[in-house]
């Protein structure tokens, strides 16, 4: 078999690959023909074409700070224990100070040094004295506030991203926007409340031991023990008496997986621990044989089993009487981890199949009009090499919705303008080749070297005008966000398909029809 030959069935078989993907797309996956051995995924559509949730979330930073001052302050307590510095209480005043009573005010300076030494972000904002103690108020720095808060943003930002992803959207659009919002586009979403729920929950677990030493009924009645709360079960019907300190918390945690029970078929979420957290995990277990221990989401208890046997392996479950959804969404919420601060929903717009179908709609009659147009006007203005120019528009567009689907691509709005201004310069090359090709002709050059030429000359200019453009798609693609990117991704898909249908498809046909049917006039 000959190059020219072996050329011409490796042209076939890119058109009938690039068929096979796009078909999907142009008749609906139940459409295409019965026996059909190409995929049957159609293309993933935008917010803008399928419809969906874009929401403007808000990370309240805030939290975050609050969180830190708490952690701090509790872990300060363990310190001043140590250093023997007398105190009477050490908490958060406000988000972003510290109040530390100190009963023997002599032991003021260990304290200067211990914050100095151990604490270097807190700043000393009052002190005063009063009946022999000592109040002394610390304030966190500007800029360490400012530093929290913005890594607070930027964790829930790849927290939120994580459990969209998870969730299982195609293409989210996930941006941020100032200095504290997050702006979602969800295309294809079908339940918001669920989508919501999944991204309001912060997801802190933890691990407690119940205080059974203690009666609930008297805790209810306001005589709550030291280092002892009340808490609820989920469903907010039974009260539980928790030992404040949690033994072990979500940080730890490897991953989570739905499983459903063999017996009762019920859904609940199987756990399992990292290296250092397993031998946490055994090791509480072993320490506490014969108590109850509870699994804490949120401050709600999901379930409190009695440990039976320590525990090795690293692993645990959370029953909570689940629904398939509940223990999916759960399981989704802590593979991703927790979010660093609460947000709030500050917009929620929800776009309507039917306005995306009427924007496929009129895109696609756009996309006609555009075709028809160009195709006449090739086949009045350049004849039989008009047609073949139309033959590779037509595969033009056929090789772009199959290199969409096959991507994985989403096409949106902006997408098919990138289209219908594809098949506006998708002639391009075809016109500068034609008019090399009418020089040579003009000139006295046989069919063959005419054609020969032709492509030969135009195939600088063809080049630089289609690189340069790429480039700018490209830019476009890695700068720009979400309807920008789709234009971009549709247009250099198309600039790409272009070149081949021009360059190869139709130099193919001209070569055959010069070089094996002999023509001696190019019908031009």
């Amino acid at each position: 078999m000959d190059r020219f030959k072996l050329k011409g069935l490796l042209i076939l078989a890119v058109l009938i690959v690039g068929i096979l993907f796009a078909a999907p797309s142009f008749f609906g996956s139940k459409g295409v023909p019965q026996g059909w051995i190409g995929p049957k995924e159609k293309i993933k559509l935008g917010l803008d074409l399928q419809g969906g949730m874009h929401l403007v979330l808000r990370v309240v930073a805030d939290k975050a700070v609050e969180s830190r001052m708490n952690s701090t302050a509790s872990d300060l307590k363990a310190q001043m224990v140590k250093q023997r510095i007398h105190y009477s209480s050490a908490d958060s005043d406000s988000p972003e100070t510290l109040r530390i009573v100190l009963r023997v005010p002599d032991d003021y300076g260990k304290l200067a040094d211990l914050i100095r030494g151990g604490y270097p972000y807190l700043q000393e904002a009052d002190r005063s004295s009063k009946d022999g103690t000592m109040t002394v108020k610390y304030r966190i720095s500007d800029r360490e506030a400012a530093a929290i808060r913005s890594q607070a943003v930027e964790q829930a930002l790849e927290t939120v991203r994580n459990r969209i992803d998870q969730f299982g959207v195609s293409e989210p659009s996930i941006i941020p926007q100032g200095g504290e919002r997050i702006v979602l586009q969800l295309p294809g979403v079908t339940d918001p409340e669920r989508a919501k729920s999944l991204l309001k929950n912060t997801a802190i677990l933890e691990f407690k031991l119940v205080d059974e030493e203690h009666s609930v009924q008297d805790a209810l009645r306001g005589n709550v023990p030291s280092g002892s709360y009340i808490a609820y079960m989920k469903d907010g019907s039974q009260p539980i008496l928790l030992q404040q300190r949690a033994v072990m918390t979500g940080d730890l945690l490897d991953d989570a997986r739905m499983r459903i029970q063999s017996t009762y078929h019920e859904p609940y979420v199987e756990i399992s621990f990292s290296r250092e957290g397993g031998r946490i995990f055994e090791r509480v277990t072993s320490e506490n044989t014969g108590k109850r221990l509870a699994i804490l989401l949120d401050g709600k208890v999901y379930s409190a089993p009695v440990i039976r046997e320590a525990i090795s392996g690293g692993s645990a479950i959370i029953e909570g009487r689940f629904t398939d959804e509940e223990a999916s969404d759960l399981a989704i919420i802590l593979r991703a981890g927790s979010l660093p601060a609460p947000v709030e929903i500050l917009e929620e717009r929800t776009v309507g199949p039917s306005l995306g179908q009427d924007s496929i709609n009129q895109g696609v009659v756009a996309m006609i009009i555009g075709g028809l147009v160009v195709i006449a006007f090739m086949v009045v203005y350049y004849k039989f090499s008009g047609l073949i120019a139309d033959l590779a528009l037509i595969m033009n567009v056929v090789l772009i919705m199959g290199a969409l689907a096959v991507l994985g691509a989403t096409l949106t709005l902006p997408g098919l303008a990138g289209i219908v201004l594809t098949i506006g310069m998708a002639v391009d090359a075809n016109v500068l080749v034609y008019e090399r090709i009418k020089e040579e002709i003009r000139l006295g050059r046989t069919a063959k070297m005419a054609v020969d030429a032709g492509y030969k000359n135009a195939l600088p200019t063809i080049l630089d005008a289609n690189i340069t453009t790429l480039i700018a798609a490209i830019v476009l693609f890695q700068f720009g966000t979400g309807p920008i990117q789709g234009f971009a991704v549709t247009l250099s898909i198309g600039i790409v398909a272009s070149l081949f249908t021009a360059l190869v498809l139709c130099r193919w046909i001209q070569e055959w029809l010069v070089n094996y049917q002999k023509i001696e006039r190019v019908s031009i």
